[in-house]
This record gives C-alpha cells, structure tokens and sequence, in this order.
C-alpha cells in the first residue's frame, strides 16, 4: 500500500499475476542462458499458444532486411550475420505481442473502467491485443468503439480549442520506428510546441548530457566491432542478463580471446558469473560454462563516480614512474583541463575514496591495474550509473579516464552507454528532444516548410507537473505505459486525470488506459512483428541501436485485427485533424514511406542517401564524429571535467534504495512473479537488503517490513507489508521493483544536471512490521 503527501487513496501494490503458491528464495547459481532460458521459453509459447507462430518469429528476428527487428532492448545486431541473434527476453516480448488473445467490444461492453482499475496490471496486459479504436464514455465508465475518422476529428477538435500549442505534450516511448518519430515530432513543431518528452528523460539522459559536453556527441563511440577488439570491457550498473542478453554472447566471446572484463555493480548479477550462449549448440548439449567476468566489484548505490576517480587516481600515481602509462600525444593534442583534472585527482585522498565508492583502495587499484594493462578499453553503463542526481559528472567521470589512455576514437575502445529499449536512441537522433538545437529546428523549416517554435519544450518530470497545474490539458503517449513508467505513481494518475484529454497508442491494454483525462482514446497500433501495408505495397520502418547502426525492420505476421493502424498512419491522421491547414503531404507520406525517409534524409545529419544505405546489408552506421577525434565542445577538444565528489554516504539509520526490473519483466510489462537470476519465486512485493542491516533492524528472511522514503522537501511516501530478502549488496543500500517502488519517488526528487528522476538513489527507513 502507498500514500502520497495530498493524502490520496493507496495504489495497489501488485503488478504481476496474484501468486498461487507460497513465495521462495534460493540463491541462483546456474549459469545465464543456457537451458535455463530455453525452459522458460518454451514454457512462455505453452502459456501464451504461439507454439508455431513463436518459433516462426525466432527464425526472423534481427535478421538483416529480411526480418523484424527485436523490439526488446537496443543491443545491436551481430555482425557476422548470425541466423539465431535472438535472447530470452526478446522471444518473450515478441511472444506476448503475438498472442491469440484479443481485446475488442465485447470485453469493454462487459468491464466498466471502474472494474478494470481493480485489476493487477497483469492481468490487464494478458487479455490480448487491442483490435479497435475505444473513446471513453463517461456516461457509463466504459470504453466505446469509435471510428477511426472520427477518433481523429475528436483529437483534431481539442488541440484546435486550446489556448496554446504548449497546453499539449507529445510522450514518445522507445518502441516507435524512425518514420513514425520523425512524423510525430514534425506533427508537434507544426502546432507550435517542443513539449516533447520520452523515456529517456527517466533513463539516460545522464549519459546524453555527459557525453555532449565531454565529446561533442551525445551517443557512445564504440560499436560491436570494438567490442570484439577490445582488450578490457568494464560493465557498470547493468544486469546484462536481464536488459540486454545478447550483450552475452560478446562477454563470452571476449573471455574466450583473452580480455579482462571487469563488473561494477552494487549487485553481482547473473551476467558478471558464466553463461551458455543458447546458440552454441555445443555448449548447450554438453552444458559447457563460459565465464563473464575477470573481476567484480560492488560499489555503494551512487559510489561509482569515486570508484572511477580513484581508477584515475591510480592511473595517474603509476604514470609517475611509468610514463607510458598516460597517452601524453593524445592529451596533448586533443583534450583540455588535463592539468585540472590531475591536481583534482592529487588532491582527492584515499580515504575520501573508500568512503564514498564502498570500495577499499586495494580493489579500486586492481581495476586501475586491468585497464592500464588493457591497450584498449570499452566502459559500458546503464541505469545504474544515469539515474542519479549526480549522473552527469559520473558520465563525465568515466570519459575523463578514458580520455588519460587515449581511449576515444579508435578501434576497440571507447564509451558504450546501453540503451535499454529498442530505438530509443532512434527517437532522439530522428527528432524527439525538448531541447532542440538551433541548427535541427533551421533544417526541419528549410525543408518541410514550417515555423518550428525555438523555446525549449517540456520533459516527462516538467509534464507531470504542468498537468497537474492544468497548464497541460491534452496528453498523447506514442506506445508505453506512461502511468506506471513515471516516477510518484498518485500525483502522476492525479495528473493525468486533470487533463482535457489523454490519447494513448497502444498494442494491448494496460493501466494507461485507465488513468484517463475527462475525454480519453485508445488508438491500436500495429506490433513490430506484423506486416504493414499500405497503398504503395508491405512497409518496412527503420530503428537505431544502442551503437548508431540503423537498420530495417519488416513484419512477418498477419496484423491481430483488421482495424489496426500503423503508428505512422496514427500520426498522420491526428496531425491532419489537428493542422487542417497543413501543407505537409501527411497522407502522401503514409502511401511510401520511402517517401519520409527522402525527407529525413534531408533534414537528419547522417541521414544522407537514406533510402539506398539503410537497405545494406546490415544498414549503415550514423557518422560520429568524436570517433573520429573531431570533438564538437566549445573548445573543439574533448574536455576533461572537474565535478567534486557528491556525498552518497547515507545517513545514519537509513539507506540508499534502487529501484530495478526483475528477470520476468521487460519495462512495465511483467511476465510473471518470478526473477530467475536473483532466486525469487512468487513475489515482487519485496525488498533485497544486505544481512548486517537487516540483523542491525531484527529483521529476518520474510519479514514483513515498511519502507518509508523521505523526499527533498521532507514530505513522506510509504509502501507497507514488503517482505525483507537477505542479498549480496553493500552495506547501506536496498533494492526493489519498479514500478511498483516508483510510488516512493517524489515528483520533485529529480536531478538537478539531466532532469532525471532519481530511481536509482532514494532515502528511506526500513523496519519490521510489529
């Protein structure tokens, strides 16, 4: 249960499906992948009745111009062409896409939204796909079919009566293809608005603002083919296995060459033991374990930037009878703050270090001594890292020790941030930006002919709270599940409910839907696994991965129901009801979309020849230029940053808590109570905590417990009856799911440098319940 400051009713707690039997842990300790994935696999086709149409989409998925793209995580493709680049976690998606199950009439005639809110969120998604346009009748708190034109006129009609264009925001999750993005945010400029948030204003946001200032560019420089050369690979705060599992077969491939490959994580996850990579048949059949790491280390949650400044630390202590160790030529010729940043480290003690990382110096000197033996290193991060307050300057952190061996713009090294949703880094290079630069904006009204507004726009934190004000009364989510992804789950479903009208495309049904504005629609899009026709023949839309390559992806399935939109036609259709004046040729666009791509290809840097060079085997790779030691900084050089060390001690008797996806779970979507890789069965409603806190608490395994986070502004938000789980994690710190912990995270308890909220850091108190 939960309450917010205003006092407002509890949320359910439960976001998987009730459990039947009695919870368990058990430590894991079998290898990632492998047969362990495979009966879960198979055990997912069982329940969802995909057993011929799942393993016809195993045979397609990532497969280079002929397939669909994974719409799991962004790992990118391999690049040799493998015939089976698929993970568990992506069939699982895909197998819940295609699910026989439909929601349409019949079953809004029969459940009132009233009724439907009761539900866990489970079983609202495992009712199916959407098969018709829905608008909300609250004369009988159902949902409603609703013709597609007519659907689009009611769009059309509320943002033509509203007061200002910045009185709608346009939410953007990472699953939407190029085309339809470009469409959309062109859609929003053409109105008159950059409010124009996404998933990764809550994700890595961090990491894009980092990079800019440190290199020029907002996206990683290594690609997977510097992941084979590397000679080290550190991985900081990621659960591989789990977000990104196809990240394995690269470790396991980089243990077997020699390469040290070091985890940095509060928790020692299933990626950083041994794998079986599924598609080494071999291994599989003679259960043949690859290790994934040379070394772990568990940093306190928000330790990692220490742990990096005392790796620089080290690294510069030995250069003073090594020279060698430092990359001097390239120090010289292209960075700057080189002499700052040696004097900040100088004066940094050690114990300093210790305190804020977790880490004793004698590690924190292991890991310097594994990457100065390394020529070449690749840091690779994710959430763990970005959703501090402090996530910037850690970003920046980790570039600087780049940047002291001349590890940037060259074969096998570099900065890899992985982005944990497919094509969420698609959107941001195609458009979708709040804070659009002046040179985007010129280009976009050069060639498409419209007067773009220059103010920056809204984020996803700056739309919660301008829907809450009322400044914001129209909310349209592009795919997503919005009401439980935002942090400070009562005030966010607060916020929804005041708008004028909130309009959400999506595959299946989900809380979403239910969290509504006095006008509500549901609009059903196509999934990524089915074929998309339009005037002009089968469509195919293009994604980019987490390292720049852009590639096509192409549907393979008979579309759930006849009624069903593409996301770019849903686009079209909206921004024709809306802009009835418009010059864009939207419904020209939708006939080919070879047709956006041309313009595309004119607007978007790195889009030139589009249409030729995303049919490539493989695709083709956005121009980077740090990568090329070219560093678009104010000084023209990549820049050495300065930041001072926060605090992440916490406060005696509290702890840290990070919130987290289990095994189970992609996003919001959870496929059962399970996580796998961290021994738990049947419960999500937990906390993991270290033994001696517990102990220091009188807590033990199954307890039921209280955790109360106590926000910025001291207000209070508590989540009641968890049960205590004793783990490997340091001292000092907690962790549970989102989204069911994301009630714990204030609103206003975002960082102050990349506007994230701050999932990964919240302050709370943990007792037994008596």
């Amino acid at each position: 249960m939960s309450t917010d400051r205003d006092g407002q009713e509890p949320l359910e707690p439960e976001v998987g499906p009730t459990p039947k039997e009695s919870p368990e842990f058990r430590p894991y300790h079998h290898p990632a992948a492998g047969w362990g994935a495979a009966k879960s696999v198979t055990h997912l086709l069982l329940r969802e009745r995909t057993l011929v149409d799942g393993p016809r989409a195993i045979m397609r998925m990532n497969h280079e111009n002929t397939g669909f793209d994974c719409p799991g995580c962004a790992w990118p493709d391999d690049t040799k062409g493998l015939r089976l680049d698929i993970c568990e976690n992506g069939i699982k998606h895909v197998t819940w896409e295609m699910t026989p199950k439909r929601v349409g009439r019949a079953f809004f005639a029969a459940h009132s939204v009233s009724e439907l809110s009761s539900w866990s969120n489970f079983s609202l998604e495992d009712q199916g796909r959407l098969t018709e346009p829905m608008v909300y009748d609250p004369d009988t708190d159902h949902y409603v079919p609703i013709k597609w034109k007519d659907a689009f006129e009611l769009f059309g009609r509320v943002v033509l009566g509203l007061d200002h264009p910045n009185q709608a925001s346009f939410y953007t999750s990472g699953r939407l293809g190029n085309e339809a993005t470009f469409l959309y945010q062109l859609m929003a400029r053409e109105l008159g608005t950059n409010n124009l948030p996404d998933c990764s204003n809550m994700c890595h946001e961090a990491s894009g603002r980092g990079l800019q200032a440190s290199l020029g560019t907002g996206k990683g420089t290594a690609d997977l083919k510097d992941w084979e050369a590397a000679d080290a690979l550190f991985i900081m705060g990621v659960n591989a296995a789990s977000n990104a599992p196809r990240m394995l077969t690269a470790l396991a491939e980089a243990y077997h060459r020699g390469a040290q490959i070091v985890h940095i994580n509060p928790l020692v996850e299933a990626a950083a033991t041994r794998t079986i990579v599924p598609h080494d048949f071999l291994d599989m059949a003679l259960f043949k374990t690859t290790r994934t790491s040379t070394l772990n280390l568990q940093p306190r949650i928000g330790g990692d930037m220490a742990l990096i400044r005392g790796m620089a630390k080290a690294v510069l202590e030995q250069s003073k009878t090594d020279p060698k160790t430092l990359d001097q030529e390239f120090i010289a010729r292209h960075t700057t703050g080189f002499d700052e940043y040696r004097a900040l480290c100088e004066n940094t003690s050690w114990d300093e270090l210790e305190l804020q990382s977790g880490v004793s110096r004698a590690d924190i000197v292991k890991a310097a001594r594994v990457y100065c033996d390394a020529d070449r290193s690749i840091f690779s991060w994710c959430l763990g890292v970005s959703q501090h307050e402090h996530g910037v300057d850690t970003v920046r952190e980790i570039v600087n020790l780049l940047l002291l061996r001349g590890n940037v713009g060259r074969e096998g090294a570099g900065p890899s941030p992985v982005r944990g949703h497919s094509n969420v880094q698609g959107n941001r290079t195609c458009g979708i930006d709040h804070r659009p630069t002046e040179d985007f904006l010129n280009r976009l009204a050069e060639v498409c002919k419209i007067d773009p507004p220059c103010e920056h726009g809204l984020d996803t934190v700056g739309t919660i709270q301008a829907m809450h004000r009322g400044d914001v009364k129209v909310f349209v989510g592009m795919g997503g599940n919005f009401a439980l992804a935002a942090p400070d789950t009562p005030y966010t479903h607060a916020a929804l409910r005041k708008c004028e009208l909130t309009v959400q495309v999506s595959t299946k049904l989900n809380r979403s839907h239910l969290v509504h504005g006095r006008q509500a629609l549901i609009l059903p899009c196509l999934g990524r696994t089915e074929k998309d026709h339009q005037r002009k023949g089968v469509q195919s839309t293009s994604v980019e991965d987490s390292m720049s390559m852009v590639h096509l992806s192409i549907g393979m399935k008979r579309p759930a129901s006849p009624h069903l939109l593409s996301e770019p036609a849903i686009v079209a259709g909206m921004a024709r009801a809306a802009l009835p004046a418009s010059r864009t040729p939207w419904e020209w666009y939708i006939e080919d979309y070879d047709r956006i791509r041309d313009t595309m290809a004119q607007v978007l840097d790195g889009f030139e020849d589009f249409n030729r060079r995303v049919r490539l085997p493989l695709g083709f790779r956005i121009k980077q230029p740090a990568r090329e030691l070219v560093f678009l900084t104010p000084s023209g050089s990549a820049e050495f940053s300065t930041a001072p060390l926060p605090d992440v001690v916490p406060a005696a008797g509290t702890l840290v808590l990070g919130t987290m996806r289990s095994h189970d779970q992609w996003n919001t979507t959870v496929y059962s109570d399970n996580d796998r890789y961290r021994g738990v069965k049947n419960l999500r409603t937990l906390v993991f905590m270290n033994t001696d806190d517990m102990r220091e608490r009188g807590i033990a395994e199954f307890d039921r417990v209280n955790i109360t986070a106590t926000a910025r502004d001291g207000s209070i938000r508590s989540l009641k009856d968890y049960l205590a789980i004793p783990y490997e994690i340091p001292r000092g710190c907690a962790a549970g799911y989102m989204p069911e912990m994301n009630v714990l995270v204030a609103i206003g308890d975002y960082s102050t440098q990349s506007d994230q909220p701050i999932m990964k850091h919240i302050n709370v108190t943990i007792n037994a319940v008596t």
